[in-house]
């Protein structure tokens, strides 16, 4: 630094201000002392500059997988936005989500200086008793039931649900199937009590749950096992969607005409599915936005009360959903 202010001919004060840009400093004395920078090829110590401002100006992300959709496009969200307020990120995955993981998770992140940590860990493990985040930790949890203990960011999975299944009776259909997602994720959960109400408030036979991990192999695997009176089918998320749509075509099955199908995610590839997929739109990058922000708020004001923060959710009508026919 005082090799910077000597070729720019300035104080070290000036040179301190330029390199955490502060203000207060003339723009041509600015321009100036980038140039020296640039010659000397000076660049600031960040760890030092943390140890005296005491940010980071990194978040962690604890997160468990990144192969489902939602988690990787929410990262991606996450990685934007913070990208955007000046700040990085550091990301841990967690193999299996048990309290020892997750507790050793927040371990790594404090021996990696971050200055806050958002959660995306789906299965109900936030929402036990027996499991807690470290005290004093700036946190915000994303795609859990744990809000009324963190402050969680979430899209509208009920309505979502309800929107897709109301969509199908609205065609006349008697009923409607449902392949859930794996049993113990939140979403899949959610999704799947909204499919149920629906069809009770409706006064329509509730058929038996079909169940996927996901995959476009599970939802084919599903579809192949529903019966032939299936006439429209709920699926918990668009990859396994994709599979119905196979197994539904290798049975000689028409989409829509004689079973019509209904995703939830609306991920980028949906609209050139065959037929293009009526599906729930989930606005991942809002909820990554959201997240960031709202860890911004803590790290700046201090914690935040406990609440969940629903992103809205809408259907999006494509070529995968028609009247219901009535065969004969």
């Amino acid at each position: 630094m005082a090799d910077v202010a000597k070729l720019a001919g300035v104080s070290s004060q000036t040179v301190s201000r330029v390199a955490n840009g502060q203000p207060g400093v003339v723009e041509a004395t600015r321009e100036q002392v980038l140039a020296a920078m640039r010659e000397l090829g000076y660049r600031p110590n960040s760890a030092a500059r943390s140890l005296r401002y005491g940010r980071f100006n990194t978040l962690g992300v604890i997160l468990f997988g990144l192969s489902s959709t939602g988690n990787s496009r929410t990262v991606e969200a996450i990685a934007t936005h913070a990208a955007a307020e000046g700040y990085a990120i550091t990301l841990i995955p967690v193999g299996v989500p048990t309290q020892d993981n997750v507790l050793g998770a927040f371990t790594r992140m404090g021996e990696l200086a971050v200055d806050g940590v958002i959660v995306i860990i789906e299965v109900h493990l936030l929402d036990a008793a027996t499991v807690a985040l470290p005290p004093g930790v700036h946190v915000v949890v994303v795609d859990s039931d744990a809000g009324e203990r963190y402050p969680v960011v979430d899209t509208d999975q009920a309505d979502g649900a309800r929107q897709a299944v109301r969509h199908l009776l609205d065609l006349g259909h008697p009923t409607v199937w449902h392949i859930a997602g794996p049993a113990g994720s939140y979403s899949a959960e959610r999704r799947a009590q909204a499919w149920r109400t629906v069809l009770e408030e409706a006064g329509r036979p509730v058929p038996p749950i079909g169940r996927g991990d996901w995959s476009a192999e599970s939802g084919y695997r599903a579809g192949l096992r529903l019966p032939d009176s299936c006439s429209a089918v709920f699926v918990a998320n668009d990859q396994m969607a994709l599979g119905v749509l196979r197994a539904l075509t290798e049975r000689g099955r028409r989409v829509p005409d004689e079973v019509s199908v209904v995703g939830f995610d609306d991920i980028p590839d949906a609209s050139s599915y065959l037929p293009p997929l009526t599906t729930v739109h989930q606005d991942f990058a809002e909820v990554g936005r959201r997240c960031v922000q709202a860890l911004l708020a803590q790290i700046g004001s201090g914690p935040a009360a406990p609440g969940t923060d629903l992103v809205p959710t809408h259907l999006v009508v494509r070529g995968s959903t028609a009247p219901h026919r009535t065969v004969g």
